[in-house]
């Protein structure tokens, strides 16, 4: 009775993290409105009346917070590292046998102080660690901040349903003003302290996962 509780109540604090997680995910990644603007004035019939100009040659580009930019994601990572080291070493000792008057010390017909002494060492270490990841596609997010400097902090979401599952691209970073091409785009290797997720939840993403028994046992916290 008292596993059966312990389980459950980890099982709870589990679930509870993650609802949490997630909240936050939502949060640090939502969409941003537009800064609240006071309304035009009123026209009075005149040919130029102020707030209501046209810009004819300035690009359409993402500066003012809420404005959506468009993210290429254009990430590949490649690691790996090999060590291998090899060591031996051999060692011999032969002493000669001894005489005495002349004459070997024996007994029964064997020398009995004849010595010879081999050693042998030998170590051999191998290692190989490697990591590839990709990730292309595309993805609009919103200006959240205007920097003193004039950089732009941005960061979204896109979501995606499939037939048992939803699939989620989440983004955040710092984007420089020259950066951003005259069709408002900007690849992401080019945001400053880029935070992109990728992940799902669903039918196929709950296989790909341990069970929370097998999670707790495999822990660095389980004793055994």
């Amino acid at each position: 009775m008292r596993f059966v509780l312990l389980a459950w109540l980890v099982m709870s604090s589990l679930l509870t993290g993650c609802a949490s997680l997630n909240n936050d995910a939502d949060i640090q990644f939502a969409t941003v409105r537009p800064t609240y603007s006071k309304p035009l004035p009123m026209k009075t019939g005149s040919i130029y009346k102020s707030g209501y100009e046209i810009k004819l040659f300035e690009d359409t580009k993402a500066k003012h917070v809420g404005d959506i930019l468009t993210v290429i994601l254009q990430e590949n990572t490649n690691a790996s590292k090999s060590a291998s080291t090899t060591t031996s070493k051999d060692g011999e000792v032969d002493v000669g046998i001894p005489t005495f008057l002349g004459r070997g010390i024996t007994k029964g017909g064997v020398n009995i102080l004849d010595t010879q002494l081999d050693a042998q060492r030998a170590f051999a270490g191998q290692g190989d660690s490697s990591q590839s990841n990709s990730l292309s596609g595309t993805i609009s997010v919103t200006i959240s901040e205007v920097l003193a400097n004039g950089n732009l902090v941005v960061r979204g979401e896109k979501m995606l349903s499939l037939n048992q599952g939803k699939e989620h691209i989440r983004l955040s970073g710092i984007v420089r003003p020259g950066d951003i091409t005259p069709d408002n785009t900007v690849r992401s290797s080019q945001l400053a302290n880029a935070k992109i997720i990728y992940g799902g939840e669903g039918v196929i993403a709950e296989s790909n996962k341990k069970g929370w028994l097998q999670r707790i046992t495999d822990s660095a916290w389980w004793p055994f």
